[in-house]
């Protein structure tokens, strides 16, 4: 065609757009909904992504490096950011090298001077818990030490309001502290064992990568020297730490190269610097990549899987989308078209005008998505940060990555406009004028090759990502090829849904009678719900999944809600002191339910007082089911065991289970209530019979169980460097009990411990309330407590906290925003190209009710069989992702690999049935309110 007949069609078609302004509006809206998305989800992957300068003010703030003593003794490996290491330690076989030689024998702040001429240390992340005063009482905080004042923290605290402490009475508070103390800035809280000395909160200080966090800054040596000066056990018991980070400030020039950071690696420093995060070394001068190959592959090759998937069907998404916009315009463009045929236009003339339609309309809709992205990322930032937890670096907004999602939401809908196209090119030229459709049946030939398509679709998926191979092509191009089948199978799949017909009432009956009758409308609207759905349910299925992960992995120390109160010295001490603190304990807190005193097993026999000075007792395996690794240190002579079935990893079960009180516990039939949610008379009876009660496989042989008893060195072992105390097995009658979450390895009775020569001391009690228990009332009763006993604990354990990221939020938020949109505008296309029936109805005399119903139902019943199929196809992509993620991930025990992880995959079935039944009943919704009362009669076509 000529250059002047393009622009007739350009013309033509930008006229019959303004012409059906709300035609054009449904069209404009379903392109742009997925370009939305995209654009979207980009921007808030690349705010997400630190550059490396904003990577460095992260973890240094504006100093040259971050050093941390890791190996004192030995030597690491690192890559060049510094986020993984692999420990040498000198061994028979590795003699000890000059660098850890000084290492072990020098101070490591002095060390690293030594090494960094100039340098000034600036002592970091040394925080420590403790509790403070709140409006209400007194709760749990980390406490740090920081001269915020001192630019070197600029990027990695950040004051975002009032004034640093400058004074040693001073301090800065996070939001979170803030928010759940109920105090503000300029009121005074009490730190533990200072409490004649409060401090006055002058800021709101902020860590940007950790924006949910409760914690306390004080000036250097304001803060910790104290703590020791009033409580010399605080600082005798690690409460307070020597620091082993540094922010290391150098001379103006100076730096730490990847030569320099080499040498630190060597004295068993690990170093984060910003020199080497701003011109990091080639692969090839780093040595950890040679040790860590095989692992750092695997990592690659699923995020690589992940990168690909998500922009891949995004465009598959763009494509479906975009589709059934053109095909209804189209459609409502018969007449028009068959009037430029009979006029003398040929097919190309038609196809041309079909086509310009497509650039108009797609080059709008293009443009309304990217601004309708960027602007509701602009607008939300706040809200999603907080949800993350963490900052974006800054909102990267990339011209080119937009410009890309532009043309191809533009190419894809020229693309999608070339079927309409052919198709009105085809038409009859008095079917057109006369308004006269055609209704062929569907193809079963087309129905077949699409099941095909699926059902190889999803075993390339499946089985590439099972296979860890291909896992790009694999997954990507089965996932697509899978929908791409259930697309070619919707016009079979209408008319079997159109048998449930005979069993609906009236107007639901004659819907999907229409849809059935009128495929070639219901067809692509079903299509362009399904797509849109499977996008949202594959995001929905795979978070699902990995906050599965998340709660499997999580170790909780007690039951959900559980309330767990720590005595801190046997009740000999003091016998009065304890019954107060239990006193206090349920006077502020009500609701608490029965109470379970936990006592734990010493070696030294008797009552012991003295806490770790008593010894320890564990629980062991029998000694032909015992894991030789456990007794080895040295990982590499550990893994000439990873074979031996007795170092199996026991699937479901934490490797090391312990409560909060220990793994090894002396308590009564309460404590099996409280901590094991045991409800067995026999377990009962056992225990009170003097027999051990054990919840692991594998540490009960012939009805007993050995309990390994370590007492502590002496002063002269110690001394002579020997550092392991006298230790001696002794095996106690004993059941194996099933319990739902082992928290404990076994639960004996007091008299039990004793007969068999082994001490007991009183650890505390547990409570387990019906109920929740609000902070203020926890806050109000530690707040008693510390009066009582500085050193009781109180905890309460809150359960199991999903984490999400920026990105996965973001993907979710517009999946979901999609998938409504997409259900609501293609419904809406489909009753705008169902307006003659609706007209002819209101000739025969129904009412709008009527109408109302009939047109609600249609749209609903698209809305019904789009999110059906959108389900089957959503499930396919993340299935595959989720055992890709599980073969690529190993299981470690004692440091030996141990095979591959268990897939965990989980669906939301509540979120599901939401998509499934919520759709629909928003499109009759919609589809109802917004047909007309009353219709004009259209004029006679023919």
């Amino acid at each position: 065609m000529k250059l002047t007949a393009w622009r007739a069609a350009l013309r033509i078609a930008r006229r019959d757009a303004a012409r059906a302004k709300g035609r054009s509006a449904l069209v404009l809206a379903m392109i742009a909904l997925p370009v939305l998305g995209v654009a979207g989800v980009d921007v808030i992957a690349r705010s997400a992504q630190l550059e490396p300068a904003e990577k460095a003010a992260r973890q240094m703030g504006t100093a040259q490096a971050y050093v941390t003593m890791s190996q004192r003794g030995g030597s690491i490996l690192q890559d060049p950011p510094g986020e993984n290491t692999v420990s040498q330690v000198p061994d028979q076989d590795r003699p000890q090298t000059a660098a850890q030689k000084r290492s072990a024998d020098t101070d490591p702040a002095r060390l690293l001077t030594e090494l960094l001429p100039g340098a000034v240390l600036v002592p970091t992340d040394n925080d420590t818990g403790t509790t403070t005063t709140t409006r209400e009482g007194r709760m749990q905080v980390t406490l740090d030490e920081a001269d915020l004042t001192d630019p070197v923290w600029r990027g990695k605290l950040n004051v975002v309001a009032g004034a640093a402490p400058t004074r040693p009475d001073q301090i800065a508070a996070t939001r979170g502290f803030l928010d759940r103390s109920d105090l503000r800035v300029g009121d005074r809280t009490a730190i533990h064992g200072l409490d004649s000395t409060p401090y006055t909160i002058t800021a709101v200080v902020e860590d940007p990568h950790y924006l949910d966090r409760n914690m306390l800054y004080g000036r250097p040596g304001a803060v910790f020297a104290p703590m020791a000066q009033a409580d010399p056990a605080v600082a005798d018991s690690g409460r307070v730490r020597n620091g082993s980070s540094w922010l290391v400030k150098l001379p103006a020039g100076a730096r730490v190269d990847w030569s320099k950071v080499r040498e630190l690696n060597d004295h068993g420093f690990t170093v984060v610097s910003r020199a080497v995060l701003l011109d990091p070394p080639a692969r090839s001068e780093v040595p950890y990549y040679a040790a860590e190959q095989s692992s750092s592959s695997a990592v690659s090759k699923t995020a690589l899987a992940i990168a690909a998937m998500v922009p891949g069907m995004a465009l598959l998404e763009i494509v479906l989308l975009a589709g059934p916009a053109f095909a209804v315009g189209a459609r409502r463009s018969r007449r028009q078209l068959g009037l430029l045929a009979a006029g003398g236009g040929d097919r190309a003339h038609v196809r041309a005008v079909v086509l310009a339609g497509g650039a108009v309309l797609g080059s709008g809709g293009a443009v309304l998505g990217l601004l309708g992205g960027v602007g509701l990322v602009g607008l939300f930032r706040g809200q999603l940060e907080h949800l993350a937890g963490q900052r974006f670096g800054h909102l990267d907004v990339q011209p080119l990555d937009l410009l890309g999602v532009a043309l191809i939401g533009l190419v894809t809908g020229l693309l999608a406009a070339v079927v309409p196209a052919v198709q009105a090119s085809r038409q009859d030229v008095i079917a057109a004028l006369t308004g006269r459709g055609d209704s062929k049946p569907a193809n079963r030939t087309v129905a077949v090759i699409g099941a095909v398509m699926v059902a190889g679709g999803t075993a390339l998926a499946l089985l590439c990502a099972i296979g860890n191979t291909a896992v790009v092509a694999g997954l990507l191009g089965g996932s697509v090829i899978a929908e791409l089948g259930m697309l070619l199978c919707t016009p079979v799949l209408i008319g079997l849904f159109g048998r449930l017909g005979r069993h609906l009432p009236l107007s639901p009956r004659l819907a999907l009678r229409d849809s059935v009758r009128h495929r070639g409308r219901t067809a692509p609207a079903v299509a362009a719900v399904m797509a849109a759905v499977a996008g949202a349910v594959a995001v929905g299925i795979y978070h699902a999944s990995d906050v599965e992960k998340q709660r499997q992995d999580y170790r909780p120390t007690l039951p959900s809600g559980a309330v767990a109160l720590y005595q801190p010295s046997g009740p000999a001490d003091d016998p009065g002191r304890f019954p107060m603190l239990l006193q206090s304990v349920e006077t502020h807190l009500d609701g608490l339910g029965r109470r379970a005193d936990v006592q734990e097993m010493t070696a030294l026999p008797g009552d012991c007082t003295t806490g770790y000075l008593c010894g320890y007792v564990r629980a062991v395996k029998p000694p032909d089911k015992r894991c030789p690794a456990d007794d080895v240190q040295d990982p590499d002579k550990a893994r000439a065991y990873q074979d031996d079935p007795r170092c199996a990893v026991e699937r479901g079960l934490p490797e090391y289970p312990t409560s909060f009180f220990g793994d090894t516990l002396v308590g009564d039939a309460a404590l099996l209530h409280n901590l094991l949610d045991v409800h067995d008379p026999a377990a009962e009876q056992a225990l009170a019979a003097g027999k051990a009660l054990v919840f692991r496989p594998g540490f009960v042989t012939d009805g007993k169980l050995y309990l390994r008893a370590e007492e502590q060195p002496t002063q002269a072992q110690t001394d002579a460097g020997d550092y392991q105390g006298k230790q001696r097995d002794v095996a106690v009658d004993a059941v194996e009990v099933h319990a739902s979450v082992p928290f404990a390895v076994t639960v004996l009775s007091p008299q039990a411990a004793q007969k068999a020569g082994l001490g007991v001391r009183g650890a505390g009690s547990l409570w387990k309330p019906a109920g929740t228990l609000s902070d203020k009332s926890v806050q109000k009763a530690t707040a008693d407590l510390a009066k009582l006993d500085g050193n009781a604990y109180l905890t309460v354990e809150q359960g199991f906290k999903p984490e999400t990221d920026v990105l996965t939020l973001g993907l979710t938020g517009f999946a979901g925003l999609v998938a409504l949109g997409a259900a609501g505008i293609a419904t809406g296309l489909a009753a705008a190209d169902s307006q003659q029936d609706l007209a002819t109805l209101a000739a025969v005399g129904a009412s709008g009710g009527i109408r109302r119903r009939l047109s609600g139902f249609q749209c609903g019943v698209i809305a019904a069989m789009g999110a059906v199929l959108g389900l089957v196809c959503g499930a396919v992509p993340a299935l595959a992702l989720r055992l890709l993620e599980a073969r690529n991930s190993t299981v470690w025990v004692n440091g030996v690999p141990a095979g591959h992880e268990d897939p965990v995959i989980a669906v939301p079935w509540a979120n599901l049935a939401g998509l499934l039944i919520g759709l629909p009943l928003v499109a009759v919704l919609l589809a109802a309110v917004l047909t007309r009362s009353r219709i004009g009669l259209t004029r006679r076509a023919g």
